[in-house]
């Protein structure tokens, strides 16, 4: 007799069903505990595990990560004190003025951030803001498509950490920008849909200043050995509220010294 996946698989097959056929699942927290399996945040890091792994054998390649719940109002909600992370990947990847196929979706978000690249691995468990500066090539505005797996973002911490921090895709600004040049604390955001303001807000609503997220991930991915690389995007996180992408529309956010990106979704 086949023995049945063990809690970490069976959570990780539920999401690529999902994502696969555009049909949201259950809560994960509900199905780890009918399996009796605790809700703890290495769990939900195990699922996402399995789930890059899976996809990096199918050909995909990981171009980055995302950092989510840094405003500190996100944080309350879901009980929790600290960032999460997910990967990014090529194929999900689109640059300034894209049009991205909503039928790739299932109930998206987007929201305007924060990008970095790195010229430089940073690998020490005890970076420091200067040794990310020191290996930060450039910023650049971006719009982070969010979407959950799970049925009516009915998410809390565990949820969306096994869904790959709710990651769907991202579109980058053609602009670099060196950090030397930019005041990112301080950066107001407007994020428009087809012209209407649609979200703002500014660097200092993510943990104080985007490069203190950054910071955080260089850390945890350092410490868990599969550290930052050089050619890395990094998402620092949202400046503003995310704004549902309710159908076909224009989405473009302004980031003061940074620049503009857009994208039509379609």
């Amino acid at each position: 007799m086949q023995h049945p996946p063990e809690p970490a698989e069976a959570l990780a097959a539920a999401l690529r069903d999902a994502e696969q056929q555009r049909a949201p699942c259950t809560p994960l927290r509900h199905r780890a505990e009918s399996l009796g399996w605790p809700t703890t945040q290495e769990n939900a890091y195990a699922v996402q595990r399995i789930n890059e792994a899976r996809r990096i054998s199918g050909g995909d390649r990981v171009t980055g990560r995302k950092i989510g719940l840094t405003a500190a109002s996100v944080q309350r909600q879901l009980g929790v004190d600290q960032p999460d992370y997910g990967a990014l990947w090529s194929s999900t990847a689109f640059g300034d003025g894209a049009e991205i196929p909503l039928a790739g979706f299932i109930r998206p978000k987007v929201e305007a951030e924060v990008a970095i690249v790195l010229d430089k691995d940073v690998t020490a468990g005890d970076a420091t803001l200067a040794d990310l500066l020191a290996a930060t090539a450039y910023a650049v505005p971006a719009l982070e498509i969010v979407d959950s797996r799970i049925a009516a973002w009915d998410i809390r911490l565990f949820d969306t950490i096994a869904d790959n921090a709710s990651a769907a895709g991202y579109v980058l600004g053609a602009d670099p920008k060196r950090l030397d040049r930019l005041s990112l604390r301080d950066a107001g955001m407007t994020l428009t849909e087809d012209g209407r303001e649609a979200s703002q807000g500014r660097g200092s609503e993510c943990m104080g200043h985007p490069l203190n997220a950054a910071v955080w991930l260089t850390r945890q991915l350092a410490r868990l050995g599969t550290p930052l690389r050089a050619g890395d995007v990094v998402l620092t996180g949202a400046l503003g509220p995310m704004v549902t992408i309710s159908g076909p529309s224009f989405f473009e956010a302004h980031i003061e010294g940074l620049g503009r990106v857009a994208a039509r979704f379609t």
